[in-house]
């Protein structure tokens, strides 16, 4: 099951309200919050791909970049022992602990 909506690079959360019966969303990775809701999944598709274009349309009349940017940097929380086993780990290939944990999450989410 894939509960992310895509259109035109835009992503698009899908989440289910029982309190008012529908279901909606939020467009993902802008600056801005854009939401989005239908009946159903035929409606919330069509809601929204008009929010992305009018999102689009929006940033282009105000000169704004769409996509909120990512610096590439993020910290990690791990236990001390885990921190250990791949601070070994990277000792041992001669690699930086940042090489060791990229190689990882490429596999993981190749």
């Amino acid at each position: 099951m894939k509960n992310i909506l895509e259109y035109k690079n835009f992503c698009g959360s899908v989440e289910f309200s029982q309190e008012d019966n529908c279901l909606f969303g939020k467009i993902l990775f802008v600056e801005d919050l854009i939401l989005y809701e239908g009946k159903n999944v035929e409606e919330l598709i069509s809601n929204f791909q008009e929010s992305v274009e009018e999102y689009i349309e929006d940033c282009k009349e105000s000169g704004k970049e769409p996509f909120k940017k990512f610096k590439g940097t993020l910290n990690v929380r791990i236990s001390p022992e885990l921190h250990k086993k791949a601070a070994l780990k990277a000792q041992s290939q001669r690699k930086s602990i940042n090489s060791i944990i990229y190689e990882a999450l490429e596999k993981y989410i190749a």
